[in-house]
C-alpha cells in the first residue's frame, strides 16, 4: 500500500513558489469522504514523514498540513520541524479551552499557524494572538465583501493568503487588498493575448518540438535550429554532462551531443529545452507541473506497453500548459504546433488514451483521490501503482529543475 499525497503550490507576490500545501490520504480506504479527519492526519504524518519524508515531497520548501481539533489538542505536530511546517487549523473545528491552550503551546514552540478557509466569524478572535496566516477562499466572497471583511481583521502581523485564485485580474486586485500569498491556477492560464502572431524565434522553438514528435529525427535540421540559439546549445551540453543523463562525457560537436544522448531521450530532451525557453519569465511552477505530468504520462505509457517512438505520452504531458506559456488560446497554439494528431486530441481534452494519462496526472496533483482511482481502474491499473509512479515523476521533475 502507498500513501496518497498531492502538493498544491503557494506563491508569493512575485509568483515564486515558497511552500506547498500537502493533501494526503492513507490508501484506498481514505478516498471515501467519511474518514475521521484526526485519524487521517495521524496516518498522513506516520506514513509520509516517517518513511518518505515530507521534505522530499516539497523539495525542502515548507509544508502546509491540515490538522483537526483532536490532533492539535494531542499536540501531534510537535515532533515535526517548526521551520518546515505550517499547521493549518481547519474551518470546521470546535473552539474550546483545550484547543486554545494547545494552539498557544504550539506557537510557543515556534510553529507557524494558519486558519484555513477563514469565514470572518468572531469565534476565531480568541486564536488571533497565535495566528500567523489567514487563508481566504476568494471564490466564496466577492472582492467587495473581501475588502470589507479584511478591514475587520485586527491590526496584527497576520499574513493574508488567497485561495482559489484563478485569473491575473483577481491576483492583481487581491494584492491591492493586502494579500501577499496565493494559491490557485492563475499562473497557468493565459494572462492576456499580447500578440496575434507567434514571433519567428518562438516559431523556431515550436518547430523544434515538432521535430521531436517525428518517428525519425533529422539531425541536420535539429542541428541547424540549435546552432541559431546558443542558449539552447549550452543547456543541451550542461544536461548531457549532468548525472541525469549519465557520466561525464567530452562532447566534440553539436551532432556528437545529439547522437550521444540517444534518439528517444533526445526527443524528450528537445521538448524540455524548448519549453524551458518558452517558459522564461513565467512562474517556475508551470515548468515543474509540465515536467511532472510528462514523466508520469511516460511511465504509465511504458507500463501499458504503448509504442514509445515518438514519445507521445511524454510530449502530451509536457505540452499540457503550452497555451498559458505562450499567452494564447489553446486552439491557436495547436494550429502552430506540428505535432501528432493524437497529442493534439489529448490536449483538447478529447477522449483518447493519452488524455486518460494526462487527466489522471491532473487528478492526482489536485488530490482528487476517488476520481483518480476510478480512472486508474478504467486503464486497468491500481490507484496505488499510479500514485507510486506519480511520486517517481515528482522526484524526477524536481531533479531536472535543479540541473537547469
Amino acid at each position: 500500500m502507498y500513501s496518497y499525497v498531492a502538493r498544491q503550490p503557494i506563491l508569493d507576490m512575485n509568483k515564486n513558489v515558497i511552500a506547498y500545501e500537502l493533501l494526503f490520504r492513507d490508501g484506498k480506504s481514505n478516498s471515501f469522504p467519511n474518514i475521521d479527519p484526526n485519524q487521517a492526519t495521524s496516518n498522513i504524518l506516520t506514513n509520509n514523514h516517517l518513511t518518505l519524508g515530507v521534505e522530499q515531497v516539497t523539495g525542502d520548501l515548507p509544508a502546509y498540513i491540515n490538522f483537526h481539533a483532536e490532533t492539535i489538542i494531542r499536540r501531534f505536530p510537535s515532533f515535526l520541524d517548526p521551520k518546515k511546517m505550517v499547521i493549518e487549523i481547519l474551518e470546521d473545528i470546535e473552539i474550546s479551552s483545550q484547543l486554545v491552550e494547545s494552539v498557544k503551546s504550539l506557537k510557543e514552540k515556534g510553529y507557524t499557524l494558519a486558519l484555513d478557509d477563514f469565514d470572518f466569524d468572531p469565534k476565531w478572535d480568541v486564536l488571533f494572538p497565535y495566528i500567523d496566516i489567514i487563508k481566504v477562499d476568494v471564490l466564496a466572497f466577492s472582492l467587495l465583501e473581501i475588502s470589507k471583511l479584511v478591514r475587520k481583521i485586527p491590526e496584527m502581523k497576520i499574513t493574508l493568503l488567497a485561495e482559489k485564485v484563478e485569473t491575473l485580474e483577481q491576483f492583481e486586485k487581491l494584492k491591492m487588498l493586502g494579500f501577499t500569498l496565493f494559491q490557485g491556477y492563475f499562473f497557468a492560464k493565459p494572462e492576456m493575448l499580447k500578440q496575434r502572431k507567434i514571433t519567428t524565434t518562438k516559431q523556431k522553438i515550436l518547430d523544434l518540438i515538432g521535430e521531436a514528435s517525428k518517428v525519425v529525427l533529422d539531425n541536420d535540421v535539429i542541428s541547424e535550429i540549435f546552432s541559431t540559439d546558443p542558449g539552447l546549445t549550452y543547456k543541451l551540453l550542461r544536461f548531457i554532462n549532468s548525472p541525469t543523463y549519465g557520466n561525464n562525457q567530452e562532447i566534440t560537436s553539436l551532432k556528437h551531443a545529439l547522437i550521444y544522448i540517444g534518439e528517444l531521450e533526445l526527443k524528450k530532451f528537445i521538448t524540455l529545452l524548448a519549453l524551458s525557453d518558452l517558459s522564461e519569465g513565467k512562474c517556475d511552477e508551470v515548468m515543474r507541473l509540465s515536467l511532472i505530468r510528462a514523466k508520469f504520462c511516460e511511465l504509465i505509457s511504458q507500463t501499458k506497453l504503448d509504442e514509445v517512438n515518438p514519445p507521445k505520452a511524454f510530449l502530451t504531458g509536457i505540452l499540457s500548459m503550452i497555451d498559458g506559456i505562450l499567452d494564447h488560446d489553446l486552439e491557436f497554439v495547436l494550429n502552430a504546433l506540428p505535432i501528432h494528431a493524437e497529442i493534439k486530441s489529448a490536449l483538447r481534452n478529447d477522449n483518447n488514451y493519452l488524455n486518460d494519462y494526462l487527466t489522471l496526472a491532473k487528478l492526482i496533483e489536485k488530490g482528487c483521490w476517488q476520481e483518480s482511482e476510478a480512472l486508474s481502474n478504467k486503464i486497468n491499473l491500481t490507484a496505488d501503482y499510479c500514485f507510486k509512479e506519480y511520486q517517481e515523476a515528482l522526484t524526477w521533475a524536481d531533479g531536472m529543475l535543479l540541473n537547469q
